[in-house]
This record gives C-alpha cells, sequence and structure tokens, in this order.
C-alpha cells in the first residue's frame, strides 16, 4: 500500500447495516476514500471537511476503516484509542458513509487487485444504496485497480491529486476555504508546524492543486 503523509485520528467500527438515501439526481458526487487516502493527515480532514459543507459524500466500510487505523498506528506515535475515537467521530458525522460488509459485491470484481477488492465494492454498494450522485474510487493505488470493470459497475477512479484539481475550476472558492482551514486547524493543534499552502499541498503529492492555489493566488496580486 503506497502510504502519504503523517498523522490521523480514529474507531469501534459501526453497525454493518446502513439506510437507504432517497434517489437524488442533485447529490452531490461519493468518492470512497481508500485507507491510503486517509493516511494523510491533511487530506483526510480536507475531504471531510468538503463533506461537511455537502459538496461530496465520503464513502468508507468497516474493513477500509480498520485498515486504515493499523497502518496509522504502526507508523506514527499515534495512540490506538484516538485513532478509535476519531474513526467513531467519523461514523457519526456521516451515518450513511459505512456500506458495512460488502463481500457479496466482490463477486463482481475479476481484474481488480485481491487485496483492494473491498474498496472497490464498497462503492458498487454505494452505487446500490444510491446514498451519492456518481461515485468514484479515490486513492493512491490506481494500478491497484481495473478501470474499465469498474466503469462497468458505474464507478470512476481518481487519485487525489487529480480529483481535486479538476474540481478547482468550478468550486474555487470553496476548495480556498477549506484547504486554508484545514491546514489552519492543523497548525493550531501542532499536528503539523506552520508552513505555506502550497508548500503543504506540495508535501502531500496534491502538486496540480498546488499549481492552481498559486496561479489562483498569483492572478490576485496582479
Amino acid at each position: 500500500m503506497t502510504l502519504p503523509q503523517q498523522d490521523s485520528t480514529t474507531p469501534a467500527p459501526v453497525s454493518t447495516k446502513q439506510p437507504v438515501a432517497e434517489k437524488n439526481s442533485s447529490q452531490p458526487p461519493g468518492l470512497v476514500l481508500d485507507a491510503c487516502v486517509m493516511m494523510s493527515g491533511l487530506l483526510r480532514p480536507l475531504l471531510l471537511s468538503l463533506g461537511h459543507a455537502g459538496v461530496l459524500v465520503p464513502i468508507w466500510t468497516d474493513k477500509i476503516g480498520d485498515e486504515w487505523q493499523r497502518n496509522a498506528a504502526r507508523l506514527w506515535p499515534i495512540e490506538p484509542a484516538l485513532l478509535a475515537e476519531e474513526w467513531q467521530t467519523m461514523q457519526q458525522q456521516f451515518p450513511l458513509a459505512n456500506m458495512g460488509d460488502v463481500t457479496e459485491f466482490e463477486a463482481e470484481l475479476r481484474h481488480t487487485d485481491r487485496k483492494d477488492k473491498h474498496v472497490a465494492a464498497a462503492g458498487i454498494a454505494a452505487v446500490a444504496r444510491t446514498v451519492s450522485g456518481p461515485v468514484s474510487v479515490l486513492t493512491w493505488n490506481i494500478k491497484d485497480f481495473s478501470r474499465s470493470e469498474l466503469r462497468k459497475q458505474g464507478l470512476g477512479l481518481t487519485d487525489p491529486d487529480r480529483f481535486l484539481s479538476m474540481w478547482w475550476s468550478t468550486h474555487t472558492a470553496v476548495l480556498k476555504t477549506h484547504i486554508e482551514q484545514t491546514l489552519n486547524e492543523l497548525f493550531t493543534s501542532g499536528r503539523r508546524q506552520p508552513e505555506a499552502v502550497v508548500t503543504m499541498l506540495k508535501r502531500d503529492r496534491l502538486f496540480r492543486l498546488a499549481g492552481c492555489y498559486e496561479r489562483h493566488m498569483d492572478a490576485k496580486l496582479d
């Protein structure tokens, strides 16, 4: 698994049965947050912040959450209890996000890497339960998924940098606001040392997004 930058906070998996949302063409897009995306102490809170703003719907499973917590506790000096607490908070804030046991949907996947089938299966479950608008798997490990196979299941496949940079032209204000708010909260809490926004984005491999932000700020100075 490809692991981005540091820190996180999160557990106790919640119930496997989830309510089904009413189908609504105006629903925001859904994103299955792979564990490698959750590992980032910047990306995770940024995406959740955008979820609170109503511009996207986060999607996950207990298995994804367990993988994130296990690897975060192994790589960084974070108490498992804090990770469990954060995970519980995420469950409470996004009650439709957890697809529960998605094993039945893995049978539809023959070309996706065996260890990542559960991630794609979460997306298939989200499509079946109409918890959001169009659903995509958000991961750094693009090569582990079959794009054509996911497309047949009604799923998109993208990485965080490509997704957020593509959104920039139509969501500039909301992205700028939530990027800055997320970084300020990380700085204030002491979880990251204060640095320029562009530098912080690049540290998390968000190079395209950093370019969008930098060009926007340069244009404001002209």
